[in-house]
């Protein structure tokens, strides 16, 4: 499927659940959010249907989201099931890490690919007011448990926000130097939830990882982590890689190629825009393979063309928070 401006869409972040374990202060507030009635939460076999017809339209990666997707009922089956499709080349899954040591194995058995987790700073207490309460050590042997099973690459997200300093920086160069994973530092992006201010700037961060690996940071020769958003750069020794990830400074709308479908079934275009298709209802009415193909294309012809987080102070002001879309 091709949208309006010639990209190729192929990929569906898919959020299976709007609850977390986490309060991350960039994320939700600390009192946590109206949930979803489990009701309004697609189920298993909603989610499977969409995953079959979006399938034959050629979404061939999905990422699943949250909120904490692992405190989902019945979560390793699911991807189990989604796997048993044979419709999906990559599925992955973004997690905050608290509970991945006690899944990854099964995860892995059942058929994940890979991870994505979040990690802000290694600082227990700076972790445990990031997050309202999450211990850094749970995240951390989720990291070791995903390396050792091998869900890969393993990719560790860091939102560059006022936690990150540069002592977290040279836990994560230590990283990179020994283990072939990917350390991805995101520029802050302002919502109107945040309770946290922007930290280090991309420059800054570039400039002293290069100091501690004494020697210049230059493209992987051979580039395991993907083709997405996110600039790679790592030193001659280094086994994994930086990456660099520029929503506002260094857009990549131009060659987005994915969507995103809330835990209850709304389709949204763009993450930054309150667009959405009720996919849900369509399901719920026992709409046919061909109506729910009609509401997917409506949706990627919808897709804009960019966001506007340059634009307005408050263009990243969305009527949903991130845990509620799975961004």
């Amino acid at each position: 499927m091709l949208d309006a401006y010639r990209r190729e869409i192929r990929y569906l972040r898919l959020s299976v659940t709007d609850r977390c374990n986490y309060r991350c202060a960039y994320c939700m507030p600390p009192e946590g959010m109206n949930w979803l009635e489990p009701s309004a939460i697609l189920t298993d076999e909603e989610i499977l249907r969409l995953l079959s017809v979006l399938g034959r339209e050629g979404v061939s990666k999905v990422r699943l989201t949250g909120g904490e997707p692992l405190v989902r009922p019945g979560f390793v089956d699911l991807v189990r099931k989604i796997r048993s499709l044979d419709l999906i080349e990559d599925l992955s899954l973004t997690t905050n890490g608290s509970l991945l040591a006690r899944h990854a194995e099964e995860l892995k058995s059942a058929g994940l690919n890979r991870v994505n987790i979040s990690l802000d700073t290694i600082d227990p207490e700076r972790f445990r007011t990031l997050t309202c309460g999450g211990d850094v050590r749970d995240v951390l042997t989720g990291i070791e448990t995903a390396i050792r099973v091998g869900l890969s690459p393993v990719k560790i997200n860091v939102v560059l926000t006022a936690a990150v300093d540069e002592a977290d920086l040279a836990f994560f160069q230590k990283l990179v130097r020994e283990q072939p994973v990917a350390v991805r530092f995101i520029e802050y992006m302002p919502s109107r939830r945040c309770r946290v201010e922007a930290g280090m700037t991309m420059t800054s961060v570039t400039e002293y990882l290069s100091r501690l690996a004494a020697g210049k940071l230059a493209p992987p020769r051979h580039n395991p982590f993907g083709c997405g958003p996110a600039r790679y750069l790592q030193s001659e020794t280094d086994q994994g890689a930086y990456g660099f990830i520029e929503p506002i400074s260094n857009c990549f709308c131009d060659r987005c190629n994915r969507l995103r479908l809330t835990a209850d079934g709304r389709l949204r275009p763009c993450l930054l825009s309150d667009a959405e298709i009720d996919l849900r209802a369509a399901l719920r009415s026992q709409a046919s393979e061909e109506e729910i193909v009609g509401l997917y294309r409506l949706a990627v012809r919808s897709k804009p063309s960019s966001h506007h987080l340059a634009d307005s102070e408050t263009a990243a002001f969305v009527n949903r928070g991130m845990s509620q879309i799975g961004g």
